[in-house]
């Protein structure tokens, strides 16, 4: 089976687990666990913020950041097809209060920034005003659509103009840097916050990291607490974070299988794909005249995974566990799917 659904069912290499074996642990509520801290002090490095924070999941991330930046009842500015609008079941409104206010991103999935100037909501005696400004880099739905440092500010510097804080999504910006080449830091530094996965495609086995100024993290780790975060001896899960965080420059690599994929899938009947930018395909089925369901199905049949993204689009997702043979095993096999 070629599993191409997301880059979050990497497994775990052999150097990853050895570190997990053999990792110096200790109680992380404390603050005890060594490998833990240096964990969070190389993101907060790699990021370039004050500190960091090692969560279990990247929503847990986003939820934390909501609600340490905000009050009850104030709204929140996010793409209409971000992930924290889209996949964090409400947690906005159920974890804190929080009212939200879509904008629509385009293609990009970035709001400009008149957008979020026209968005942006005064405190007064009727209204409790707009808590915060959540973006996403690369955006999921959109394609893995690498957005710019540029476009990141327009829409960030207008918001913390008018004292809203921003909050970076960056499940995949690492991918949107190499993408880009650009140093990370070129896009995180027009945000408050910024949330980035260990378990995507730089292929730790579990958890995320929470960066932003020491203040930022320090009420991070209450709300951490209280969302039931707080671990113990998460050493023994942090180590392969740590292995994880030199991967980065296996990126091109999956990009570049990407392009590879998009290439060859663009010549079957009924697909309309659109180009790549980091390691998410999207394909268009309807000119399959089949439900993406279906197609799924197809696939599955012929030992290739994707995933469904939208009423008529399937996802394919490279990622460090899929080869260069892979790819062309996959299109072989897709190519002799009878979709008609």
């Amino acid at each position: 089976m070629i599993d191409l659904r997301s880059d979050t069912v990497t497994k775990p290499d052999e150097a990853m687990r050895e570190a997990a074996r053999d990792a110096d642990v200790g109680d992380d509520v404390y603050g005890e666990d060594p490998t833990v801290n240096d964990l969070e002090r190389r993101a907060a490095t790699a990021v370039g913020t004050e500190a960091a924070m090692f969560v279990p999941t990247g929503t847990m991330g986003n939820q934390i950041a909501a609600r340490v930046h905000t009050e009850p009842g104030q709204e929140v500015l996010a793409e209409r097809e971000s992930h924290v609008v889209r996949y964090e079941l409400g947690g906005l409104a159920q974890h804190s209060g929080l009212q939200l206010r879509r904008l629509d991103g385009g293609d990009r999935g970035v709001p400009t920034a008149e957008q979020v100037a026209d968005g942006v909501v005064e405190e007064d005696l009727h209204r409790p005003g707009t808590g915060l400004l959540c973006l996403e880099n690369t955006h999921n739905v959109r394609g893995g659509v690498a957005i710019t440092p540029t476009e990141i500010a327009a829409a960030a510097d207008v918001a913390r103009e008018r004292d809203v804080p921003v909050h970076l999504d960056g499940a995949r910006v690492f991918n949107a840097a190499v993408a880009l080449d650009v140093p990370v830091t070129g896009i995180t530094a027009h945000v408050d916050s910024v949330m980035f996965c260990l378990s995507k495609g730089l292929g730790a086995p579990v958890g995320s990291i929470l960066a932003g100024s020491e203040p930022f993290v320090a009420q991070a780790r209450r709300t951490r607490k209280l969302f039931g975060g707080g671990m113990r001896q998460v050493g023994l899960i942090a180590a392969p974070g740590l292995r994880a965080l030199d991967n980065v420059t296996d990126f091109e690599r999956d990009h570049e299988r990407a392009r590879r994929l998009a290439d060859g899938l663009d010549g079957v009947d009924g697909f309309d794909v659109q180009t790549p930018e980091t390691n998410i395909v999207l394909v268009d089925v309807s000119g399959t005249g089949l439900e993406p369901s279906v197609v799924l199905e197809r696939l599955r049949d012929r030992e290739v995974l994707a995933t469904t993204v939208g009423e008529t689009a399937i996802r394919f997702c490279t990622h460090r566990n899929v080869s260069g043979e892979d790819i062309r095993r996959a299109l072989e096999r897709v190519e002799a799917v009878p979709f008609e």
